[in-house]
């Protein structure tokens, strides 16, 4: 069984970080992603990595960073420059291939809920 755990922190200065960690299966081939859903809205693609490649959703490229950690099988996020707007729930997702759609993804992580505060 494949499940996907997330945590986040906000940080002094500005600076998100979240975690995913998966279990039941390597992350080394996978594409993990971060998708994130503001109060009433739906839910959009933040950034995602596989093997060293990474993608970035132009609303924070510039200001984050995705990396991650095989022999943890944990994927990291960080966000900088926080605003308002980055307010969410962050969910991370696995899936098979490179592709950034949401239904594109085959596991899913129940979400941590972030807010900056202004």
């Amino acid at each position: 069984q494949v499940q996907l755990v997330e945590s986040g922190l906000v940080q002094a200065g500005g600076s998100l970080r979240v975690s995913c960690t998966v279990s039941g299966r390597a992350i080394e081939h996978a594409m993990i992603s971060w998708f994130r859903q503001a109060p009433g809205q739906d839910r959009f693609f933040v950034a995602g990595i596989r093997w060293s490649a990474t993608y970035y959703a132009d609303f924070v490229t510039g200001r984050s960073s995705i990396s991650k950690e095989d022999t943890e099988n944990t994927v990291y996020l960080r966000i900088d420059s926080l605003t308002f707007e980055d307010t969410a729930v962050y969910y991370c997702a696995m899936s098979n291939r490179v592709d950034t759609r949401e239904d594109a993804m085959d596991y899913w992580g129940k979400g941590t809920a972030v807010t900056v505060s202004s």
